[in-house]
């Protein structure tokens, strides 16, 4: 659920109408709404509140810290995938001590400044890496917490660039190498303590039986580990659990934490999470202008002043975002290609999509983009960043600027030769 919604034929955010929003920070604008990141991260929360655990909100899906000081509030801890995320998190206040860090490249950089930072384990995803976290943590006298990512090879069911628990994924380690690295950390690794087990199997999951039979294998893991005197504390389940963007019907954070509660029944483990999508996906809306009509012998398009490098999931996954208009008319529908003004074919934001008619200078909002959008946003042909608003009630806040043209050059530098 969400509070975006009409009022007499208008669209507002909460308490405030989207029409006030883009005159005063004009668009394209993300807009995201605090009530519903709020009562999403609850509902995730709350699915878990009879057992030990920890939700770590996922850092790469909204980083703006605005967002992440409001799910700080929350009681949220972080999973993060780099230095740079960690920074944001520091920044918006969030405890670096409920902080989990994941991703395959960690550098010795970043190993460092998390290892000062005092977060709560690293995700190891090589052996190369585990023996890395060793000698840095060893150089810093600073004994550091460690789970090994493991890879059960389960298919997720969902898109394949977003499946990471598969043999041929480059997350993790396979099971059984898995656990000779644990052995051999407990044996001859003295500034790792291994305290957990991970596993993320991908994103956008829309049913509970690749989680639960990840689940499964991953408890077998674990009593393994026991029975080899490591004394495992800690099961990261990752992320993954999907959202309505068309017609999907994912399970409920509750039905999912029923599940997950049934399986590590007895086993006295604290359990982690790692929700993002879930949490912010449907808390936010791009608003964009239309800019052109055109109508050609075989499509009709409608051109927009947003583009693939504001809204990037539909150019790389073929991914479905709903369209409204902002102002609700009578009209006579039409089958569209709604596109930006980058030069890429490529460059779509929704295909054959039936709309109705619409005329330049109104404005569209594309639903459930709080995830995964302006965090993966560019500065492709040139285009400053949109603007992000956070809307609280009947008031709102612009979280991050738009980007002005003197940014986009930002750091750049003419050498003397050619002056």
């Amino acid at each position: 659920m969400h509070f975006f919604d009409y009022r007499r034929g208008k669209l507002y955010a909460e308490g405030v109408s989207i029409e006030r929003i883009v005159r005063e920070v004009g668009t394209p604008v993300f807009i995201y709404s605090a009530k519903t990141i709020k009562r999403h991260y609850g509902a995730f929360d709350g699915a878990f509140r009879s057992v030990k655990h920890l939700v770590c909100y996922s850092v790469k899906a909204n980083s703006n810290i605005a967002i992440l000081r409001l799910l700080a509030r929350e009681g949220s801890g972080f999973d993060i995938v780099s230095g740079g995320e960690l920074f944001r998190v520091v920044k918006a206040g969030g405890d670096t001590t409920r902080v989990v860090f994941s991703g395959v490249g960690k550098r010795d950089d970043e190993i460092e400044y998390a290892i000062k930072k005092k977060i709560l384990m690293f995700n190891v995803e090589s052996p190369q890496e585990l023996r890395r976290i060793n000698h840095i943590a060893r150089r810093l006298k600073k004994k550091t917490r460690i789970a090994i990512r493991v890879n059960p090879d389960i298919d997720p069911k969902t898109h394949p660039y977003i499946s990471t628990g598969l043999k041929k994924n480059k997350f993790g380690i396979e099971t059984e190498l898995a656990i000779k690295e644990y052995i051999y950390a407990k044996d001859n690794l003295p500034w790792v303590e291994p305290i957990g087990v991970d596993c993320h199997i991908g994103s956008q999951i829309t049913e509970l039986s690749p989680f639960v039979e990840a689940l499964k294998r991953v408890v077998k893991t674990i009593n393994t580990l026991r029975k080899e005197g490591i004394n495992i504390e800690y099961l990261n389940m990752g992320g993954g659990l999907g959202i309505t963007y068309r017609d999907e019907a994912p399970p409920h954070p509750s039905d999912y934490g029923e599940a997950v509660i049934k399986e590590t029944e007895g086993l006295g483990l604290t359990l982690i999470f790692e929700p993002g999508r879930v949490i912010m996906g449907n808390s936010g809306i791009l608003v964009t202008k239309v800019l052109y009509t055109k109508k050609g012998s075989l499509k009709n398009f409608v051109i927009v002043d947003a583009a693939m490098n504001d809204l990037p999931r539909p150019s790389l996954y073929d991914a479905y975002h709903e369209v409204r208009a902002v102002v609700q008319q009578d009209r006579e529908e039409i089958t569209a290609d709604i596109v930006g003004p980058i030069c890429e074919s490529g460059d779509f934001l929704a295909r054959d999509r039936t709309i109705k008619t619409v005329e330049p200078g109104e404005l569209l909002a594309f639903m459930s983009a709080g995830a995964y959008c302006f965090s993966m946003s560019s500065n492709y042909n040139s285009r400053p960043r949109s603007a992000e608003v956070l809307v609280s009630g009947r008031t709102y806040h612009v979280i991050r600027r738009r980007e002005s043209l003197q940014d986009l050059i930002r750091g750049e530098k003419i050498p003397e030769e050619l002056k």
